[in-house]
């Protein structure tokens, strides 16, 4: 009796573990999945707009509050944009911006400016 309890119990117990192991993997067919935005939305045309000497509140204008400031660097900035299409590879978009004294003097990232003359071509 109690082997036959023992093993039922240790039965239960593995079927446990399995199933909580297979949680992730979970995809059934047909079932909707949401798309997941988080973060700052960056656009080239906000990144055109920036320019060496902003202020931090033209800054603020142009691309809106930065998703991470770190309060032991005030003057850097990071703007961040994750998206995940339902059920798809995330995809990632950064762009960290620098000031010295209140003056835009740089910004790194996934972006670069377009130049002025292809601006002028677009147009």
């Amino acid at each position: 009796m109690k082997q036959a309890f023992r093993n039922s119990a240790l039965l239960v117990l593995m079927s446990l573990l399995l199933a909580c192991g297979n949680i992730g993997n979970m995809d059934f067919p047909g079932v909707y999945k949401i798309a997941i935005p988080q973060g700052n939305i960056i656009t080239q045309e906000m990144v055109d707009q920036l320019r060496p000497g902003m202020t931090k509140r033209q800054v603020i204008f142009v691309m809106g509050t930065p998703l991470v400031r770190d309060p032991f660097h005030q003057d850097r900035w990071d703007y961040v944009y994750n998206f995940q299409p339902g059920g798809g590879v995330r995809g990632q978009e950064r762009l960290s911006v620098f000031f010295v004294e209140d003056a835009l003097i740089n910004f790194t990232g996934d972006f670069t400016p377009t130049s002025e003359v292809d601006q002028a071509n677009t147009i």
